[in-house]
């Protein structure tokens, strides 16, 4: 199974930068294990939302011809809790792109506050490991992080006409 950290795009501007919106739930189930008494969305997930959102960046301005994977957190810095009832924005932005590898910076605001800044680095999985044999298929981009961005593009439709 595969969990998706963010629930929509805002904004998506190839090979520049992506915003993405997740919706902390009091529903989700990992909020009542984290800390008992005091929910609170983990910091690894909050990185991982980032992640997700900056990877798709990186992986849509490749054409989706690489599998792009999570190689490195280089900065990860929390002033903050994400609580449930709360939205927090992952802000990406595109630093370098690399046929073997490519970095993003990234901001998440809580309710228009800064809450943490986490730049990432990913790497070309293809191009970098080019001796072994992986499938075919993208098992990075799967079918629910292509229903993300054709979301998105239905709903920047839908706001021009």
């Amino acid at each position: 199974m595969r969990w998706i950290w963010i629930d929509k795009f805002k904004e998506f501007n190839s090979g520049k930068n992506a915003v993405a919106v997740k919706n902390i739930s009091l529903a989700e189930e990992h909020l009542h294990d984290h800390f008992q008494g005091f929910p609170v969305m983990p910091e690894c997930l909050i990185i991982e939302g980032m992640a997700q959102t900056a990877g798709l960046l990186v992986g849509e301005h490749g054409g989706f011809k690489e599998k792009v994977i999570l190689a490195k957190v280089n900065k990860a810095e929390f002033y903050d809790y994400a609580r449930p009832g709360e939205t927090i924005e992952h802000h990406a932005e595109l630093v370098s792109f690399a046929p073997e590898a490519a970095s993003a910076a990234g901001k998440v605001y809580k309710e228009g506050n800064l809450l943490a800044e986490i730049n990432l680095m990913f790497s070309h999985l293809d191009n970098n490991m080019s001796n072994k044999r992986f499938p075919e298929e993208n098992f990075v981009f799967t079918e629910m992080f292509e229903w993300l961005m054709r979301d998105y593009h239905a709903r920047v439709k839908l706001e021009q006409s």
